[in-house]
């Protein structure tokens, strides 16, 4: 049998085989019983009775991290009038609803890391490919 430190011996002891936790107290039970010096990951592994053949039995879904990701991400909105007016109250940091905006992307202003448009503006959007298409 291989020999194990005290910091990992203390940590398994800790630790129950047999017994199932919720998830917050198997989080908890991670935290405490971790001996590196370092932030580790965790993988969560879950036994579902769902088929992922079947197009209608996939999970997915999206998780909001409480502190973030650490990097704010710059929202240029290419929207007229209602759509401008919507833009701004979500949070755009950018509302292109002039050429003058898609003049100064054409001149080689890129400080944004994601462009939506409404379909209005898509005529005028897409002369700006070449420009995004190899950004992308």
């Amino acid at each position: 049998m291989a020999k194990h430190g005290k910091k990992y011996l203390a940590a398994i002891a800790k630790y129950d085989k047999n017994t199932n936790h919720e998830p917050r107290q198997a989080l908890e039970l991670v935290k405490e019983t971790s001996y590196a010096n370092f932030d580790g990951t965790v993988e969560v592994h879950l036994h579902t009775a769902l088929d992922p053949r079947q197009a209608d039995q996939q999970i997915r879904d999206v998780v909001v991290l409480p502190n973030g990701l650490g990097k704010t991400v710059r929202v240029l909105v290419f929207a007229q009038g209602e759509g401008a007016v919507q833009a701004n109250a979500g949070g755009a940091d950018v509302v292109a609803d002039t050429d003058e905006i898609i003049a100064r992307i054409q001149g080689g202003w890129t400080d944004f890391d994601v462009a939506i448009a409404t379909p209005d503006m898509m005529g005028r959007v897409g002369r700006l490919g070449r420009i995004h298409g190899p950004r992308a």
